[in-house]
């Protein structure tokens, strides 16, 4: 039995052991992949956005050669004979023009790539009469009107990006270059910053600008020697050594990425090599990013999991033990019972035998008490000793000379007395007392605990024929057993309610530090605001003078980074608020036909724009939900679908479901990996959509979708097949209710702000001139006041306004608090339009009871123009 098991722990051992290093190897594995597919995420963005800052610094200078190139006087000067060039003039016509675009050099060459003027003319390192014709830029334009070439400079020995471009002469004959050297400093200096190593190579595998000092003008692989001359001959690295990179691959990811380990120049951890190709320029943009951390990640994931198994190995000793101490504790309780039960049982037959010897020890028969395991005494009529056994004497220590039969009892129990075993008191009471017991005859029982810790049981009982007989038994044992179990019951009770006590407060101090985390991001985002809210109000002004197409795209191409940036502030206000409980929902019953056209509407102008197709299959269902907070999913169900689906269809429509409706927004889109479903509901988590020029989002919009359907108890579902698309789903109670009746305004075609009297009451002055700029675009005449003493000025010298753009925090002050001083002075109540960042019901709330018109920060100048025209068109009306 005892070895059966033993074997049986051994393969529990065994098995658990199994267990644990298959876990912890397991957990392993899944981190490294993960944090290695994360890795590879952040280089590729990063390659993406390195690429783009590169190529806006080459876009921005290359448009000047072709500028240069059409100068008259440049092509005049080339046109006449070498010798009468006037090369100082022309110096200082390129000096000047480079004092305005920043550029390293501009340099004038003849048709024979002779550099005839440049804009260093002033410096010992002039490019002036130096021979360029070996150059492949110059070969290039003179050839096809235009080249590249990135070198180092032959008089300047600093590297730089060459782009050239010919002059014509009047019968278009090629007649000379205009080259352009840029300078990769800035960038240089940028990558500085960068923890990653940055490598930029050419054609040829060389790397020719890098962050890594180590690694510049190396060769990604040997060179051979018809590249090695073609390089000396261009004079393109100058003398650089161009030593190949030395390293090993120990593994090619699935998006192409490599693991390697440096030998020349050495570094002692492995990396991940991300490649970018360059087309434009032919060149290959490379990051090596530290594969540190992906190790890290798979350590701590393996050590977690093994700390993990530590508490549950502890805890299945504990509760081993404790099953253990459990069965104790009931062998101990049965143990108990059924010796109490025995002692119960055997005292009763024993007080019957006890009665039964003592009586025949008044008969003389002393041999009948022997036997008893309790000690026995027996007295008679008078009181005085009859009978006893050797445990009586054993118990109390008595002599022998004491223990003599017709001795009064009394004698023993002063005795007794002399040696403090009656207790405390009056001895002479305690003597008289225990005397008493015995005369009145009436059986009797109770315990006494004896100075040495003894304690005794004694009962006493009557005899038939007169006298008494007592039983003293030692129930120590049975005492100290008892209190044994009722301290540990008191300890483990001890022990619980500590662990609930830490529990509690574990609990209460990460309830306090989420407060004040959503306290802080709801004040970082409201203060972040206000400068974004002048930003869109300054652009939205701009919009409205600029003529250029170029310049309108680029001032477009800053307010969707404004709105990107609104959006993603927005959203972490949203998320603050959810968390800390402040966002109520306004539960009501509505036609859901309405809210879906409007957002059919809103996002098929977008989809459109992205040659997609976006249908919607009406309903005339009714739900009972909070409209705002349904839109906002629906939303990002819809912004989701168009921002993941390069081509094809998007569907929004209903399902009933039972005494529900099930919204879904279908999609031929790229699909999501089912590794991935459950972590694009965590914020800023995103997927890779692999589109060119795909605009990134913040990854929080899923994350409020999850919050909000928490919050009003409306399930959210997600199947998709990668490849071919997805749906996403939330499923809303239906109801049943009469549809209200709709009322529309139409606008008039002529804008109704043009010469109207608007006030701005706001105590950011960049805030008041961004305001005061975009009205003014818009034809208003515009008051502007910084607080409650300019408002009351303003309107004790003026005419009253036709509307009023009030900030809610002015200061210490509540905006709104200004109004009835302010209406009294302009004996009228023109509309009041409320701009704030707060943006929880209460505070919508507080501004419609007082009458007045909610807009949120940050502006946007089209709902601001929109409400503005509403409010004052109503305004005429009712006039």
């Amino acid at each position: 039995m005892i070895r059966d098991r033993r074997r049986l722990r051994l393969v529990q051992l065994s098995l658990l052991l199994i267990a644990v290093v298959a876990s912890v190897g397991l957990a392993g594995w899944w981190a490294y992949h993960r944090a290695l597919d994360e890795l590879s995420l952040q280089a590729d963005e990063q390659l993406q956005l390195r690429a783009q800052a590169l190529q806006r610094l080459v876009d921005r200078y290359r448009v000047l050669p072709d500028v240069l190139a059409l100068d008259p006087e440049l092509r005049q000067a080339l046109s006449g004979p070498s010798a009468d060039i006037d090369s100082e003039a022309l110096d200082r016509k390129l000096e000047q023009a480079n004092g305005a675009t920043h550029t390293s050099t501009l340099t004038l060459i003849d048709r024979h790539g002779v550099a005839v003027a440049a804009n260093n003319w002033r410096e010992p390192s002039s490019n002036v009469g130096l021979d360029y014709a070996f150059r492949p830029y110059f070969q290039l334009a003179m050839a096809q009107d235009q080249g590249t070439f990135y070198a180092v400079g032959v008089s300047t020995n600093v590297a730089g990006y060459f782009i050239a471009r010919a002059l014509h002469d009047e019968h278009g004959a090629r007649i000379g270059v205009i080259v352009v050297k840029i300078t990769l400093d800035a960038l240089e200096s940028e990558w500085a910053r960068s923890d990653d190593a940055l490598l930029l190579s050419d054609a040829h595998g060389v790397v020719f600008l890098t962050n890594r000092p180590r690694l510049a003008y190396r060769a990604l692989h040997p060179l051979d020697q018809a590249t090695i001359a073609r390089l000396a001959s261009t004079r393109q690295y100058g003398n650089q050594d161009l030593s190949p990179v030395r390293f090993r691959v120990a593994q090619t990811l699935a998006d192409g990425s490599e693991e390697v380990t440096l030998d020349d120049p050495p570094i002692t951890h492995p990396l991940l090599w991300r490649s970018l190709p360059l087309p434009a320029q032919n060149w290959t943009l490379h990051s090596l990013s530290s594969m540190q951390p992906v190790l890290t990640a798979r350590r701590n994931a393996m050590l977690v999991t093994l700390g993990g198994w530590l508490p549950l190995i502890l805890l299945g000793l504990f509760l081993q033990q404790r099953l253990r101490l459990a069965r104790l504790r009931q062998q101990s309780r049965d143990e108990l019972e059924r010796m109490v039960t025995h002692y119960t049982t055997a005292l009763r037959s024993a007080e019957d035998s006890l009665v039964d010897a003592a009586h025949q020890a008044a008969q003389g028969q002393h041999s009948s008490l022997e036997h008893l395991p309790q000690g026995v005494s027996v007295v008679d009529a008078d009181l005085r000793l009859l009978a006893w056994n050797k445990r009586y004497a054993q118990i109390f220590g008595f002599p022998p000379e004491l223990l003599q039969a017709g001795r009064p009892i009394e004698d023993l129990f002063r005795y007794n007395a002399r040696r403090g075993l009656l207790g405390p008191g009056n001895i002479e009471d305690a003597i008289q007392r225990r005397l008493d017991y015995l005369r009145s005859g009436g059986p009797h029982m109770y315990e006494r605990e004896y100075p040495d810790g003894s304690v005794l049981e004694i009962r006493g009982n009557p005899l038939p024929d007169g006298g008494f007989v007592t039983s003293y038994a030692d129930i120590t044992a049975y005492k100290s057993a008892a209190r044994d179990l009722r301290t540990l019951t008191a300890t483990l009770e001890k022990r619980i309610e500590e662990s609930t006590q830490d529990l509690r407060a574990a609990k209460a101090e990460a309830e306090r530090a989420n407060r004040y985390k959503t306290r802080f991001v709801a004040a970082a985002v409201h203060d972040l605001l206000q400068p974004l809210n002048a930003a869109r109000l300054f652009a939205g002004a701009l919009h409205q003078r600029l003529q250029d197409a170029a310049e309108r795209d680029l001032l477009d191409r800053v307010e969707q980074a404004l709105h990107a940036q609104d959006g993603l502030l927005t959203s972490m206000l949203d998320i603050s608020r959810l968390e800390a409980g402040a966002l109520k929902p306004t539960i009501a019953t509505f036609a859901l036909s309405p809210l879906l056209q409007s957002l059919a509407r809103q996002f098929g102008i977008v989809a459109q724009a992205r040659s997609l197709s976006l249908r919607l299959v009406d309903t005339k269902a009714w739900v009972h939900t909070d409209a705002l907070l349904l839109r906002r999913v629906l939303q990002n169900f819809l912004s989701n679908a168009v921002h993941y689906t390069p081509q094809g269809r998007i569907l929004l429509g209903c399902r009933r479901q039972g005494d529900a409706i099930r919204i879904e927004v279908w999609d031929t889109g790229i699909g999501i990996a089912e590794n991935k479903r459950q972590t694009i509901f965590e914020e800023f988590r995103r997927l890779d959509s692999g589109m060119d020029g795909d605009e990134r989002s913040a990854g929080l919009g899923l994350s409020i979708v999850e919050r909000i359907a928490n919050l009003l108890e409306h399930p959210v579902q997600l199947h998709s097949w990668p490849g071919h698309g997805s749906v996403f789903s939330v499923t809303v109670p239906l109801a049943t209710q009469a549809a209200e009746p709709v009322v529309t305004l139409q606008e008039s075609d002529d804008s109704p702000l043009v010469g109207r009297y608007v006030w701005c009451i706001d105590d950011d002055p960049q805030a008041r001139e961004a305001t005061a700029t975009l009205l003014h675009s818009w034809g208003c005449v515009v008051s502007l006041a910084g607080d409650a003493i300019e408002a009351r000025a303003l309107a004790e010298r003026g005419d009253a306004p036709d509307l009023v753009l009030l900030d809610y925090q002015l200061g210490d002050q509540i905006g709104p608090a200004l109004l009835p001083e302010l209406r009294q002075l302009w004996q009228c109540e023109p509309p009041i339009i409320v701009v704030t960042a707060q943006r929880d019901d209460d505070t919508r709330a507080r501004i419609a009871e007082a009458g007045l018109h909610f807009m949120a920060k940050p502006v946007a100048p089209s709902r601001l123009r929109a409400l503005m025209s509403r409010l004052l068109l109503a305004a005429s009306l009712n006039s």
